[in-house]
């Protein structure tokens, strides 16, 4: 009967197995005896204590609490006016276009509103859609980044990814996808009424919209920017809910095709069923004269973008901006909630340290 005999442990702390022979040994396996593999290294662990904790929780809420105060007092400062234009009521302007709409036919109506204050600096022109439903996965996905990006291999062979919008009687579409095929298309116009009585235009930038990262590296038109638009793009078709092919989109080449900002923001789809997206910018001309003086407007709507089969509702937002960016109250009231949470705890735990410490500390005496 063979026998075998266990050695003390090695330095490294392996145990050797020998033989009756003394053959050579067998190493288990014990990790080695090391701080770092025994988990012997020296760390850090913070002591809670009363001293350590409250002052946590009151430099927390002084710092949090202003900090929500300039947030919330800046977004408030930001002069925001909305106008829903759905034409869903009687009473709406525009509520014989949304009842008889045609893809074959134009329809335009008018809204008059009011501004009660001025509008200083750039003012930002927004379009918003509700109940549009962009962060569908299918939805998402329905498009070729290749064919957007200028290959002209993809623009005449679209990834499958476009169906059921790649092809249309056997032509391939240029955009495809259900995101372009969807592209909104209503054609919003200002007009500023005059106390004299005329109807002043207001020039609305149809540049800058866009991302320059989306206008430059993410799209792109095949065969470069100088390229003749309309001999790159024969040989496809429009979308299927489109109006005019896409080099059609803007008179100037270079905001036309895949290019063309309207398109890109289009292109970049919402997180949320209820939305906006940058339509126009209204640049400041004077330093003297506010970009909108308060008085009357009318706002002319071309309406070609239905949306009473899905239930949605269709608005446009004028807008200021800060250094923060658009109106949102709530980082604001984010700051203020945690930083009041955090002062109410202090002072409670504050409290409770007072009584009970001194309690705990008059048991240890008669102890």
């Amino acid at each position: 009967m063979m026998a075998s005999s266990y050695n003390a442990k090695d330095e490294d702390g392996h145990i050797t197995v020998t033989g009756p022979g003394g053959g050579a040994g067998l190493r288990s396996k014990k990790p080695e005896n090391t701080a770092f593999k025994q988990q012997r290294l020296p760390a850090w662990q913070p002591i809670l204590t009363a001293g350590t904790v409250l002052p946590a929780f009151f430099i927390i809420g002084l710092l949090f609490i202003p900090i929500g105060i300039g947030l919330f007092v800046t977004s408030n400062n930001i002069k925001e006016f909305t106008i829903d234009y759905t034409g869903a009521d009687n009473s709406s302007s525009c509520f014989n276009c949304s009842q008889n709409f045609s893809w074959n036919s134009t329809c335009t109506c008018t809204v008059p509103f009011y501004l009660d204050q001025p509008y200083e600096s750039n003012v930002y022109v927004y379009y918003g859609l509700s109940n549009f439903y962009q962060n569908h996965r299918r939805y998402v996905k329905s498009r070729d980044d290749s064919q957007l990006n200028g290959n002209l291999k993809s623009l005449l062979e679209p990834s499958k990814e476009c169906e059921p919008y790649a092809y249309h009687n056997n032509v391939p579409i240029a955009p495809c996808g259900a995101i372009a095929n969807s592209m909104f298309n209503d054609t919003l116009a200002l007009f500023y009424n005059h106390p004299n009585g005329t109807n002043v235009p207001i020039l609305l930038g149809t540049t800058g919209i866009a991302w320059w990262t989306d206008k430059h590296v993410k799209f792109g038109n095949p065969g470069g920017a100088d390229a003749n638009l309309t001999a790159v793009f024969q040989g496809t078709t429009k979308p299927l809910n489109w109006r005019r092919p896409v080099y059609e989109l803007d008179s100037d080449q270079s905001n036309s095709g895949f290019v063309n900002e309207d398109f890109i923001v289009w292109m970049r789809t919402a997180a949320l069923p209820t939305f906006r997206k940058l339509y126009r910018i209204i640049a400041k001309s004077s330093q003297m004269v506010p970009t909108l003086p308060p008085g009357n407007y009318t706002l002319e709507v071309v309406y070609n973008y239905p949306v009473h089969s899905f239930e949605g509702r269709k608005r446009m937002i004028l807008s200021t901006i800060s250094w923060m960016g658009g109106k949102n109250p709530f980082l604001g009231i984010a700051y203020i909630t945690v930083g009041s949470v955090c002062f109410f705890l202090g002072v409670v735990l504050l409290v409770i340290h007072h009584k009970c410490g001194n309690r705990n500390n008059g048991a240890d005496i008669s102890n």
